[in-house]
Order: C-alpha cells, then structure tokens, then sequence
C-alpha cells in the first residue's frame, strides 16, 4: 500500500511544483513595486488574484491527487481480523443497487455476520454458507478463504505502482 501511495504523491509533485510557482509569481508581484518603483509599474498588483487563484487551484488538485491513497493507507492501519466461522453469499435484494450482483458476508462460529459487502457482476450469486477459515478488513473485503488468496489483495505491487492499471485491463 505504500508503493501505491509514494506513486500518487511522485504525480502530486506537479501541482505542487506549480503551485510553488505561483506562489513565487503572486508574492513577486506585490513585492516588485517596493523593491524597485522606477521599472516596475504599480499596477501590476491587479494581475496578482489571477495568480493567487491558480495557487489555489494546484493546492486542490494536489489533494484530489492525493485523497483517495491518504484514505486508503489510512484504512490499512486497521487490524485484519481472522474468523474460523462461515463465509456466505447471497443474492441481491429490493435495496441493492443496480450493479450489485449479490452479498458476500463472512460469519462467526454461531453465523452471526462479522462483515459483509456488496459484490460486483453479471451473474446473481447462489444463497450458500460454508465452513471457511475467512481473512478480511472491513474496508478491503476479503482477502483469503481457508488459505486460498481471493484475489482483493494483489501478490506483488510493482514500482511505485506504476503498470497496476494496464494489469487490470488484462483481468478485465
């Protein structure tokens, strides 16, 4: 999870670099006529909202960058909980969305449900409950059913997780 956030901040260093320009051109330009009046003309200052603005808009773009990997290694420091119990799947019902195929739930021991999560695709899930050795967050689903790797967690993140998307469009 770290490779994927140390990629997203290496993109987020353009605004960023930008919006040090900006910052550099708009404190210039109010300082400009105070450090040399004869050459530089005092109306310049008009101009300097334009420049403050493009700050703001490069310190919003850096944090649209940045808001979905912050949100995600924030929810990485929660505990992954390992339950000897159930997993169960189940169809859609009247409250699903449209692009909801079905429930994946993961039971304890007396088939109270621990966690459960909306799934995606074309074919309905059956009603079925089993015995399973579940590992699961709640934010990321789960991760393996006794032992076996579900595929929510990838084996190995490259570089900076950079060529994650290209590996998704061969899944796809």
């Amino acid at each position: 999870m770290l490779m994927g956030f140390f990629g997203r901040l290496s993109i987020a260093i353009e605004p960023l670099l930008c919006g040090i320009v900006f910052t550099i051109i708009t404190v210039g330009i109010f300082a400009a006529p105070r450090f040399s009046p004869r050459w530089v003309n005092p109306d310049i200052i008009i101009i300097a909202p334009v420049f403050a603005l493009g700050v703001l808009g490069c310190a919003a773009w850096a944090l649209g960058v940045m808001l979905a990997p912050v949100r995600a290694l924030y929810h990485t420091m929660r505990p992954i909980y390992i339950v000897d119990g159930y997993i169960r799947y189940r169809r859609r019902d009247a409250a699903s969305s449209a692009d909801t195929n079905g429930y994946v739930a993961v039971l304890t021991e007396d088939r109270t449900v621990a966690c459960e999560w909306p799934t995606l695709g074309h074919v309905e899930l059956p009603d079925l409950a089993k015995s399973a050795l579940c590992e699961f967050t709640e934010y990321g689903g789960v991760h393996a059913i006794d032992g076996r790797a579900t595929g929510v967690l990838p084996k190995r993140l490259p570089a900076l997780g950079v060529g994650i998307s290209s590996r998704k469009a061969d899944i796809v």
